[in-house]
């Protein structure tokens, strides 16, 4: 992980389009500003896993119990 030290309206650059800007330093608490590309997603973390296991989810209960076995009995076995 690489730490850096930014003072309110530093900049960050990531890769050639994306800048975190700090906006604002309150106590223990920082604002940043992102700027990126529209196609690049950009989410707090809590959110990000919120996502993640909602579609996690999703995947595993549209699969039914049938659906799995016929997946797996479609894998082919090393057979011995």
């Amino acid at each position: 992980m690489l730490v850096l030290t930014r003072a309110k309206g530093q900049k960050i650059m990531i890769g050639n389009d994306i800048v975190l800007t700090v906006v604002e330093v309150n106590g223990d608490q920082v604002r940043l500003g992102v700027d990126a590309p529209a196609d690049v997603s950009v989410y707090r973390e809590e959110i990000y896993l919120s996502i993640k296991a909602q579609n996690e989810a999703a995947i595993n209960e549209s699969l039914s119990t049938e659906d799995w076995s016929t997946i797996s009995s479609n894998i082919p076995h090393k057979k011995r």
